[in-house]
């Protein structure tokens, strides 16, 4: 699995990182991103379901922010 930590990281900055990512992956690989509470956890998981991939978890980190596992399809 592949992790990428985008806590701090402005929108839309780190959905375009995520879909970087996303892009040089295979099919039914899973990507992890961290990111921070409102706009990011809205955003990201929201636009990367847009583009066709499945959100397997979105759950909050006990360190602050949240983890997204994102399925690429």
């Amino acid at each position: 699995m592949e992790k990428i930590d985008l806590r701090g990281v402005k929108c839309p900055l780190n959905y375009v990182r995520t879909k970087l990512a996303l892009e040089e992956m295979e099919p039914g690989q899973v990507l992890q991103i961290l990111l921070d509470d409102g706009e990011p956890i809205v955003n990201v998981p929201r636009s990367a379901k847009e583009d066709g991939h499945k959100i397997l978890e979105v759950k909050k980190l006990e360190e602050g922010g949240y983890s997204c596992l994102i399925l690429k399809v």
